[in-house]
């Protein structure tokens, strides 16, 4: 006799995705985070601003990978010394490498692996995983966090001995420090001979002085609005200070970054503290005497 009820055959449940910690929720932390989120991992988040977090303290954090996204050294030590478990830290901060090297140190006597982390992205690619992550340190503990990293950014790179993220990390943003100004000189070059800026950023951005900073802050340079800030001026500063200080421990000549240096101290002082670095579009601006 047939069966009346044929076996069905039921699709294999999924399994769960781990949860994975995230200490620092800016403008970073928080893109990182909802990243996570959408890919389907357990966010434990935590941050000093009470409003951003779900987690009560860093010592509540349980979870096999923990991302860090700080503003200071100080803050990274802080958090250390309330880690409470076992796990592996992916620090994602732009930090003197040694400040770095103590964390990793203490946590190291508490079972924790600190991996060197820095990520190449501004706060508007983190919303969308257009992040690169410049991993470095302990490789077993790397591949732990390769999963991870897949949820929050488009590619990732191990880079070696710990320490060595952080050096291309401070190659990158010397980069990204010169674009972002030349970028502005462009436009400001072109607006004040006639050229309308969208048109600027159009035709030049399609051709072969276009650079990625060129691509990612020209909208706003178009607009003439640095409000919806990426980066601040005011954090910015740290990363320019960590990258001067280390090119000249090493003895080598960074003219270009040391001229746009001014440019971004000129923007802090004429209160752009707050806005994203694009600002430095308004104060070449007013040097060239340009009203829109």
């Amino acid at each position: 006799m047939q069966n009346r009820f044929p076996l069905v055959k039921r699709k294999p449940k999924r399994k769960s995705k781990p949860s994975i910690g995230v200490i620092g929720l800016g403008i970073m932390g928080s893109a990182m985070a909802a990243n996570l989120a959408k890919a389907g991992f357990k966010v434990q988040g935590y941050d000093i601003v009470a409003a951003r977090r779900n987690v009560g303290s860093v010592a509540e954090v349980d979870a096999p990978v923990v991302i860090t996204s700080l503003p200071s050294a100080e803050a990274l030590h802080k958090v250390a010394s309330e880690l409470r478990h076992k796990c592996v830290v992916v620090e994602t901060s732009t930090l003197p490498i040694e400040e770095k090297e103590i964390a990793r140190a203490f946590l190291k006597n508490k079972g924790v692996v600190l991996l060197d982390c820095p990520l190449s992205g501004t706060g508007a690619q983190a919303r969308v995983k257009d992040l690169v992550v410049y991993a470095s340190g302990d490789k077993a503990a790397f591949s732990k966090t390769v999963p991870f990293l897949k949820g929050f950014s488009r590619a990732h790179y191990y880079l070696g001995e710990f320490g060595n993220g952080s050096k291309m990390k401070f190659v990158a943003n010397l980069m990204v420090a010169i674009h972002n100004v030349s970028a502005a000189e462009a436009f400001v070059l072109g607006m004040k001979a006639g050229l309308p800026a969208k048109m600027i950023y159009e035709v030049a951005g399609d051709g072969a002085g276009a650079s990625r900073m060129f691509q990612v802050r020209g909208p706003m340079m178009v607009k003439g609005n640095y409000d919806d800030a990426t980066m601040k001026n005011e954090v910015w500063q740290k990363d320019m200070k960590i990258i001067g200080e280390f090119a000249g421990r090493l003895g080598v000549p960074t003219p270009l970054f040391d001229a746009s240096s001014e440019i971004y101290k000129a923007a802090m002082a004429q209160g752009f503290a707050l806005k994203d670095t694009g600002a430095v579009c308004a104060v070449l601006e007013r040097m060239a005497g340009l009203k829109r």
